[in-house]
Order: C-alpha cells, then sequence, then structure tokens
C-alpha cells in the first residue's frame, strides 16, 4: 500500500502544470492603476488564469460605467481581487497631477477637472487616505504603505510628507515597464507596445498599465494576455511589491 501511495505522489508531481514559469529570467512587479476601468474585468480574469498577483493603485477616478472606481457598484470587483490575493496602494482620491511645491509650504495640485488647488500637509495625507479609508469599508482590507502619483509626477514636499501620511514607497515604473496603454493607438499601435515590451523588459522591472484608458481606441488590454504568457514562456516570474 506504502508503495502504491508512494507511486500516485510522483505521478501526482509529474502531472503538474507545465505552464508555471520557472523564474529563470527573474522577477517582473506588474502594478495596475484605476484609469477608466474599461479593461478591469478582461485584466483581472488574464491575472487568474496566468496565476499573477499585481499591485493596484487606486483613485476614485470616473469609469465608463458612469460611476467612479471606488463606487458601491465596484465593491465585488474589488472584494474578488483581495481574495486573490493581490496588493493595493493608493494613487490619490481625485487623481491630481502634483505641479509643484510654493515657497510657503503647500503643494499645487492640478486636478483633472483643470482645477489647481494647494495642499498642506494634512489635505495632501487626506488625499492619500481617502483611498484606504474608502477601501477598507468596501473590503475589510487596508493599503499596502505604497503610493503612486498620478502620472508619476512628484515633489520634494510630497516626497517628504507622504512617509508621515503612512506611506513609505513611492512607486514609480521602469522604462521598459511603460507598458504604453495610454498612448495614442495611431501611432503606437498594439503591436508595435507587444513587441517592444517582450523585447525590452528585464528581471527587476516594475511594469505599469491601466484598467482602461478612455482615448485609447486600442485597447492594450486586447493584448495584455499574449504580453503575459510571452513573458512567462521567457521564464519570469511575477510577484506584488513591497
Amino acid at each position: 500500500m506504502r508503495a502504491v501511495l508512494l507511486l500516485a505522489l510522483v505521478l501526482s508531481v509529474s502531472a503538474a502544470p507545465s505552464d508555471i514559469p520557472s523564474c529563470s529570467a527573474g522577477t517582473l512587479y506588474l502594478t495596475l492603476d484605476t484609469g477608466s476601468m474599461v479593461s478591469a474585468e478582461k485584466i483581472a480574469t488574464v491575472l487568474k488564469r496566468h496565476h499573477i498577483h499585481a499591485t493596484f493603485f487606486l483613485a476614485n477616478e470616473p469609469t465608463v460605467r458612469g460611476d467612479h472606481a471606488l463606487d458601491d457598484s465596484w465593491g465585488d470587483y474589488w472584494r474578488e481581487r483581495v481574495a486573490e490575493g493581490h496588493h493595493f496602494g493608493s494613487h490619490t482620491w481625485r487623481h491630481g497631477s502634483l505641479r509643484s511645491d510654493s515657497p510657503y509650504g503647500r503643494i499645487t495640485d492640478l486636478l483633472p477637472s483643470g482645477q489647481k488647488v494647494l495642499l498642506d500637509e494634512p489635505q495632501f495625507c487626506a488625499e492619500l487616505n481617502a483611498v484606504d479609508k474608502r477601501f477598507t469599508a468596501l473590503t475589510g482590507k487596508v493599503l499596502q504603505p505604497l503610493w503612486r502619483a498620478p502620472g508619476g509626477r512628484t515633489t520634494a514636499l510630497a516626497l517628504q510628507w507622504a512617509p508621515r501620511c503612512g506611506y513609505t514607497r513611492h512607486v514609480g515604473w521602469a522604462d521598459a515597464g511603460f507598458l504604453g496603454d495610454e498612448l495614442p493607438s495611431e501611432k503606437f499601435p498594439n503591436a508595435v507596445l507587444l513587441q517592444r515590451a517582450l523585447r525590452t523588459i528585464k528581471s527587476g522591472d516594475i511594469l505599469m498599465m491601466h484598467l482602461g484608458i478612455r482615448s485609447r481606441h486600442e485597447p492594450f488590454a486586447d493584448v495584455f494576455e499574449e504580453l503575459i504568457a510571452g513573458l512567462q514562456g521567457k521564464g519570469f516570474c511575477f510577484a506584488t511589491l513591497p
């Protein structure tokens, strides 16, 4: 009986999926910003199918549904991602672009509406922490101590204040990891972006894309699975931050 059980164990191991990456090429860190959320479900399906854990950066952005990414209507989506083991950081509540520091201790924040606002330290912390409060209310999970400024634009004050707000690391991305899903598809078609990524991405790179971009006519999510399969085929694994 013991020999039979041992044989069964050996056979079960040998029958394990062969598509699990060996990590022979190294590790990559996939990060996903909210955006319009038009491709959110498609991307989530690919992540699950390829057993990939990503790091999401959340802002309360308007979506193609006519709601916002952190509304109750997206609660099931985020709860499912939590259950799958992904990580989450703040992308600021209003997704404003941090433009400059003033001499009197304020950050100029350009909101998507075009309005400029001045943020002191408590107001800046509120932009980061409002995401955490809302995400916790939706999912019961707190964010990792990570943040990403919209567009990757930071200022000296923002980098000084963020750790005091509870966010110890600002996360940018590697040059090769800029997947280009926000670029105009007329000039940067998916085939070009896909081949560039497969050719230039290297171990340790942080990759960045969005869960949807309104302005792009050819959604990059259409080639997302080709990208993931291609990178895994090269021997890359994926891990979460930090």
